[in-house]
């Protein structure tokens, strides 16, 4: 007896050991060769979110996922999850392994739980780890996940309960984003919600469809949105965000942007982030003795936070999160994120008389109408004399002559200010605001030598481009940074003379870079030709002009795409020539007269001048796909002037 039933437990035991509930749906899943270029596959993903009646919500994710290639086993052998203590708590519950030759491993190690890596922003981000062990293509696993709480951290108060840290910080809402797409495949996806029926929940599915399924029990609204055979989508070169093209889904119980815009402005206003002490207030009247108006204040005090206040982020207890950080400690310390720089600048501003608020915006993405959380990043608006809000940007302008960054245009914002506002959008900046002009003369000696001199000057964020010659290097370096742009373009050039505006003083004047230079054997001289490209066509400063770094191999765009900012970018050179009797080929002229993007530029030659002339404007810094066709031509015309020489016959 007794040994009957130890067989019949070793039975028992294997069979529980070998019993994989998912066999059938891992078989059908496919291999590596359903799915080229993608190394495991997702089988399921799984969301079921409880939101209670504060807005707290209880999120369980279930997932299984196929193994399809070496790669795929390596990158995977540990599940992770990231969290912030602060306003969230999460647990892995679960860990199966599905071995491919029908084994079943419940994954018993310990959960680690660390200090997550941080660079630039310290908050005390965590993970949690579960080390699954050597995987093999055909291996699949099952992960299950508990969270409760939200993905930003408000206030701590010590007293709170320990439910009471995670309820969101619009007390009483709830609100996620959900992409539905990956950069793996995934076979099913299921997001379910269930919320009090008084929510009032307000959804939207961008950039494609979902399957929905709304109901309601015993005084709950469930809403279920399923998509199946998610592919992945090949990135493109210069895309804008992925969501912002491919399915996502918002919710949101939020009524409105003019709600969230109350909330954020009374959220501050009751910390009393913004309330300058006497030492703030005295350091800003001595930084406006001479002011003359309301545009010199609001500039020096704009640039004093944009340079003085150095970027680190790190936990400072009260006031993370939505809350911005007050005066007295952003003073003290003169460090911090962004939030805390739009906060020491609005302390700044109300101490010299002005009406200035926080405002919330997304760097790098769209926000959609649906008002959830799109927010990423704090700026600061200030209310002129006509009564007209004006945004500024402390944290993307230092050395930059602007007080909002044109590299953000484009770009949706939410002010938090005491009468509401709406979803707002910056504006395209003028290319003409962001110039780049480079003008010389030169000539080609008998032998090839060329001797000349040109300018360069910028403005707006093409003088911040050209000006990274000066930026992170010690002022005994600028000359030799100076000289190098001139290098890269032709290492042989001796470089009589250079003349430079002094970037310390960057908000005097635009940039300013002038050279005098001698460059041996420029021309190919032969007995029968002279063979040469003009120095100033060569796209010399190309660091003025991004999109030379776009690639335009591709003759279409599926997506969006952009550049960095709007520019203008004009470049003339008029070339002194020695003894010719021909030309024997002259790179053809370009004209480019689209609606976003227009180019000319070609040659001249009148007698023994030659003159180049290059005019080019980019538009805007977010193109449709539409506009590709011109953008990348215009591109290429400048280009080929770069790369075709002229040739004279002798």
């Amino acid at each position: 007896m007794k040994r009957y039933s130890l067989i019949f437990l070793l039975f028992l035991v294997a069979t529980f050991l070998h019993a994989n509930p998912y066999s059938d749906l891992i078989q059908k899943a496919g291999n590596a060769a359903d799915y080229p270029g993608s190394d495991i596959v997702t089988i399921f993903d799984s969301t079921t979110v409880d939101v209670q009646e504060s807005g707290l919500s209880y999120v369980d994710m279930h997932k299984l996922f196929k193994v399809l290639t070496p790669k795929g086993a390596k990158n995977n052998n540990i599940v992770k999850l990231g969290y912030d203590p602060l306003s969230a708590y999460i647990e892995i519950r679960e860990v199966v392994v599905y071995r491919v030759d029908g084994t079943v491993e419940k994954i018993e190690t310990e959960v680690l739980d660390y200090p997550a890596p941080a660079r630039a922003i310290y908050w005390g981000a965590r993970e949690k780890m579960v080390d699954v062990g050597r995987l093999e293509p055909g291996d699949a696993v099952e992960v299950k996940f508990f969270r409760k709480g939200f993905t930003y951290a408000l206030l701590l108060d010590g007293g709170m309960s320990d439910d009471e840290r995670y309820i969101p910080p619009m007390r009483g809402h709830y609100y996620d984003i959900v992409p539905f797409w990956s950069n793996q495949p995934i076979l099913e996806k299921v997001y379910s919600v269930s919320l009090p029926d008084d929510k009032n929940l307000q959804f939207e599915v961008y950039n494609g469809e979902l399957l929905v399924e709304e109901q309601n029990v015993d005084g709950r609204d469930i809403f279920t949105f399923m998509k199946t055979d998610i592919l992945p989508v090949k990135s493109e070169r210069n895309m804008v965000s992925k969501n912002d093209e491919l399915c996502k889904l918002l919710l949101s119980t939020s009524p409105d942007w003019e709600a969230k815009s109350l909330w954020f402005f009374g959220v501050n206003d009751d910390f009393g982030s913004f309330v300058p002490t006497p030492e703030v207030k005295e350091f800003v009247d001595e930084l406006l003795v001479g002011a003359a108006t309301e545009m010199d204040s609001i500039a020096i005090l704009t640039h004093w936070v944009a340079d003085n206040m150095r970027y680190s982020g790190i936990s400072m207890g009260e006031g993370e999160g939505f809350t911005l950080h007050n005066a007295e400690m952003n003073f003290r310390d003169r460090c911090g994120v962004c939030k805390d720089k739009a906060s020491l600048l609005i302390a700044m501003l109300r101490a010299a008389g002005f009406e200035s608020y926080a405002a919330m915006t997304m760097a790098g993405e769209r926000i959609d109408l649906i008002p959830a959380d799109q927010f990423n990043h704090s700026v600061t608006v200030v209310k002129l004399h006509n009564d007209e809000y004006m945004i500024l940007d402390p944290t993307w302008v230092p050395g930059v002559r602007e007080l909002w960054s044109s590299a953000e245009q484009q770009q949706n914002y939410l002010m938090g200010v005491p009468e509401g506002a709406t979803l707002m959008c910056t504006p395209v900046s003028p290319p003409e605001n962001h110039y780049v002009r480079i003008n010389g003369e030169s000539k080609i000696l008998k032998d090839g030598t060329l001797e000349g001199e040109f300018s360069i000057t910028a403005e707006g964020q093409s003088d911040s481009n050209v000006r990274g010659v000066f930026k992170y290097s010690q002022r005994g370096e600028w000359k030799k940074n100076v000289e190098m742009e001139l290098l890269k373009v032709d290492p042989r050039a001796e470089i009589i003379e250079t003349t430079y505006t002094d970037n310390d003083k960057y908000l005097e004047q635009p940039v300013l870079i002038t050279y005098k230079y001698r460059i041996p054997n420029f021309a190919l001289v032969t007995d029968n030709e002279i063979i040469f490209t003009p120095i100033l066509a060569k796209n010399i400063f190309k660091r003025a002009m991004a999109h030379l770094y776009i690639n335009t191999t591709a003759e279409e765009k599926k997506f969006a795409f952009r550049d960095r900012c709007s520019r203008l970018v004009e470049i003339n050179e008029t070339v002194k020539l020695p003894s010719y009797k021909s030309v024997a080929f002259m790179p053809e002229s370009a004209k480019v007269e689209g609606e976003s993007v227009q180019f000319e530029g070609g040659y001249l030659l009148d007698g023994k001048k030659l003159i180049l002339s290059e005019k080019a404007v980019f538009g805007k810094r977010i193109y449709e796909t539409s506009d590709w066709s011109d953008f990348r031509t215009a591109v290429d015309a400048q280009n080929r002037l770069a790369n075709e020489p002229i040739i004279l016959n002798r």
